[in-house]
């Protein structure tokens, strides 16, 4: 399974790319095989003011449609076109293609809570 060590993650399997006061958010490896292959992604409006661990994004496959949570809270600066077009990125592309949004942070300091990669693998090894 591959888990980058300069990310940080989720409980419910969002990985984040941190740069200064903004994340890009995507699903993780682990995630991806879980859901096996996706066929559509819902993206969230930019724009939108999320808070941390609420529903922003669904990402649906052959076999189910999960949430995907914003994992800090502040607003929704981009999100990825190319997902809309192709939604198997997600699977063939997790940590790269397929980022799913873009954030700026609202309070950096959330950033604290999140995984690191051997806390992460720790949570998909239960």
């Amino acid at each position: 399974m591959n888990i980058p060590e300069t990310l940080k993650y989720t409980e419910s399997h969002e990985w984040i790319l941190l740069e200064g006061e903004s994340a890009t958010v995507g699903i993780t490896d682990h995630a991806q095989n879980e859901l096996s292959d996706v066929v559509f992604v819902e993206l969230p409006k930019v724009g939108r003011s999320v808070n941390a661990k609420e529903p922003v994004a669904v990402v649906e496959s052959v076999k189910a449609a999960s949430d995907i949570y914003s994992p800090l809270s502040g607003e929704i600066t981009a999100t990825n076109p190319d997902l809309t077009a192709d939604p198997a990125l997600v699977n063939s592309d997790p940590y790269g293609k397929a980022w799913i949004f873009k954030i700026r942070l609202a309070n950096p300091s959330e950033a604290s809570s999140l995984l690191d990669a051997r806390a992460y693998t720790h949570v998909i090894r239960k």
